[in-house]
């Protein structure tokens, strides 16, 4: 089958799909036509489905609830969200270190769960990590911007350079728009930690003991989803459900090897 650019996709020999979900395999609480159909070819023939996510507002355990009640086959060990790179990162390069953490209750548990040692409030730290947060508020940007502020010595991060989130009406501010009013108010530049970085699936590859020619990344934004498996020198597979447009993909600095319109379109692929 050809994809939207007319060029020849042949899915066969993948046996690792990363999959990522709001936008790609369903809007907010909508599932779109051909996700489950496609899960289950890949599973019939022998392969593994992991949901990667840049959203760290939400854990495994609310993500696992949600999926499921959308008919989806799914366990913990199926997906690999941006906090949970965020916890591999800090238990990695800062061991035993202070994090003050601008984020939802969920990703705060999920750190301490980790063994993180995490605070929100103004005190002493090493690391200050921000994330998609649904339940900012003024205090929590003010409580930020002071430790952003008066220790500049601190290592700066965010899960992820999402400018937008797409809902059931359009979009809401994601990560990425935080993080530029956390620059213009602080002048502090974080390192992101998620997608477009390739860290999250080449964890998940050699966890699975997956080669790069055996795996394949889909998602719905150019310069996340699509670059982060550019970046990892795997296949890519973009569709237009999600927030980018086809000139953002026939423009794209780092292009998806495959192009369809939705997530139907590739199980059709797959399927032939």
């Amino acid at each position: 089958m050809r994809d939207f650019f007319g060029r020849e996709a042949d899915l066969s020999g993948k046996k690792l799909w990363l999959l990522d979900m709001d936008g790609t395999i369903y809007l907010e609480n909508r599932i779109f036509d051909g996700t489950l159909d496609l899960l289950e070819t890949i599973r019939e023939r022998g392969g593994r489905y992991v949901f990667i996510t840049n959203n760290s507002s939400r854990s495994v355990t609310d993500y696992l609830n949600k999926v499921r009640g959308m008919g989806i086959r799914a366990g913990e060990e199926d997906f690999f969200t941006s906090a949970q790179a965020a916890a591999h990162l800090l238990q990695t390069n800062h061991p035993g270190a202070k994090v003050y953490c601008q984020g939802t209750e969920s990703l705060v548990r999920e750190l301490r769960q980790a063994g993180i040692s995490v605070t929100t409030e103004v005190e002493p730290v090493d690391v200050v990590l921000t994330g998609f947060d649904m339940e900012l508020t003024s205090e929590k940007l003010r409580r930020t911007c002071q430790i952003l502020t008066e220790q500049k010595e601190a290592t700066y991060y965010a899960t992820n350079p999402d400018l937008v989130c797409p809902v059931s009406f359009g979009y809401v501010p994601d990560c990425g728009s935080m993080s530029i009013m956390l620059r213009n108010a602080t002048g502090r530049e974080p390192i992101f930690i998620g997608k477009p970085q390739p860290a999250m699936i080449q964890i998940v590859m050699q966890k699975l003991s997956c080669s790069s020619a055996e795996t394949v990344v889909v998602g719905d934004r150019v310069y996340t989803d699509i670059a982060s498996g550019y970046h990892a020198g795997v296949c890519t597979v973009g569709v237009l459900s999600g927030e980018a447009t086809v000139e953002d993909f026939r423009t794209a600095a780092t292009p998806p090897t495959f192009l369809f319109e939705n997530v139907r379109e590739i199980w059709r692929a797959v399927h032939e």
